[in-house]
């Protein structure tokens, strides 16, 4: 990833990332793998680990079907 981003992608990047580990910690909060939760969204593997990572851009639908496969409110993985 390139490091001379303008400041306003800069920023939304970090936001997925903070994003990505909330819902990280959640899913390991309540002991489950990262291949129980892409199954129950649907999503491929892969998608999946780009989420937590912050690379991927989910939709809404996409994170709402996240949170409620882990078990949590969508607003404690977006606050």
């Amino acid at each position: 990833m390139p490091r001379d981003l303008p400041d306003e992608t800069q920023w939304l990047l970090q936001e997925r990332q903070r994003i990505g580990r909330r819902i990280r910690d959640a899913r390991m909060d309540r002991n489950l793998t990262q291949e129980a939760v892409f199954l129950a969204v649907p999503v491929s593997r892969s998608y999946y680990q780009e989420i937590e990572s912050g690379q991927g851009n989910p939709t809404l639908v996409t994170l709402i079907l996240i949170a409620r496969a882990i078990g949590c409110p969508l607003s404690d993985l977006v606050r």
